[in-house]
């Protein structure tokens, strides 16, 4: 019996594989052009111009609005606010998420309505989280009353009137906004660790604090540093929570880089400072995510590169 041999496959030849590739791609790189790309350079275009938005642009003045941005003490204390929250977010916000997502990954009766509880101001918008709180803490209001009645009147400030001190407050109602995301990440991120792991520690004669600095702290590290570059992101793109609450003031003491490029642009319709200003801000986030990238979320990237190609 003679073999029979396999037919010759025919038939039109197969796109190839960029071709394929390109066509899932291309949706979505033509909606990332129009709406990310385009106006970034169309920011850059009227940032070179003395424009109010409505009349044409033909008065031409270069650099000029970065050089006044960089003289204007308004911007620079807007610069330093955010830089302020990224260290008060790094310092303060992190750890206290850190400690409450260690506490909440224990075994103990009602920690699922200990984790809903923490999450929920997560789920508000900042527009209701910011007038709830604006009212609260309004001279004799909710928190007066409530440290009064306690006897610790002593401790009462004005808390979004004092240019000193409304970062601090601002800082704080953030974080009560936010720290339920950083929780929810890094809880996520302890339950992906093996529990034989610090059992093992633990047998080798280990204590709670070594086997949490010596070992879940480092197999906690990609989340950690993900939660961190989240939150220097977020910092820098303040806005929504800082203007219900107190609009920039009091004397523009708690202007962040995003509340002075919409005074500028939709207050004062001067659209090509505020371009500026959006230029600037777009630069600073650039900046801080291409370095964080390649000094810090450089070594997990190649890591999982490395995983993958194994």
């Amino acid at each position: 019996m003679s073999a029979t041999t396999a037919p010759a496959r025919t038939g039109r030849r197969r796109p190839g594989r960029w071709l394929v590739i390109g066509s899932f791609l291309l949706p979505a790189l033509a909606l990332y052009v129009v709406f990310v790309l385009f106006p970034i350079v169309q920011a850059a275009h009227y940032s070179l111009y003395k424009w109010n938005g409505l009349t044409p642009l033909e008065d031409f003045v270069g650099l000029k609005n970065y050089v006044t941005a960089y003289n204007s003490d308004t911007f620079r204390t807007a610069v330093s606010n955010n830089l302020l929250i990224i260290v008060l977010s790094l310092t303060l916000q992190i750890p206290f998420s850190l400690g409450l997502a260690v506490l909440l990954n224990g075994h103990f009766p009602g920690r699922a309505m200990f984790r809903l509880i923490f999450f929920l101001p997560y789920v508000l918008s900042e527009a209701v989280a910011g007038i709830v709180f604006a009212h609260m803490l309004q001279p004799a209001a909710f928190v007066d009353s409530g440290l009064t009645f306690f006897g610790l009147g002593g401790l009462i400030q004005d808390w979004l009137g004092d240019p000193t001190f409304v970062m601090v407050t601002l800082f704080f109602i953030i974080s009560w906004k936010y720290f339920g995301f950083h929780m929810i990440l890094l809880l996520a991120g302890l339950q992906g660790i093996p529990h034989e792991i610090n059992e093992a520690a633990r047998i080798d004669g280990a204590g709670s604090w070594q086997v949490f600095r010596h070992v879940t702290l480092p197999l906690l590290g990609p989340t950690l540093r993900v939660s961190v570059f989240l939150s220097m992101i977020g910092a820098l793109q303040l806005f929504d929570m800082v203007w219900v609450t107190t609009g920039g003031g009091p004397l523009n003491a708690s202007n962040t880089m995003a509340i002075a490029m919409f005074k500028a642009g939709f207050k004062n319709t001067q659209m090509g400072y505020g371009s500026a200003l959006a230029v600037i801000l777009f630069m600073f986030g650039l900046v801080v995510a291409l370095a964080y990238q390649r000094f810090v979320l450089r070594r997990d990237t190649d890591g999982a590169i490395t995983a993958y190609n194994g």
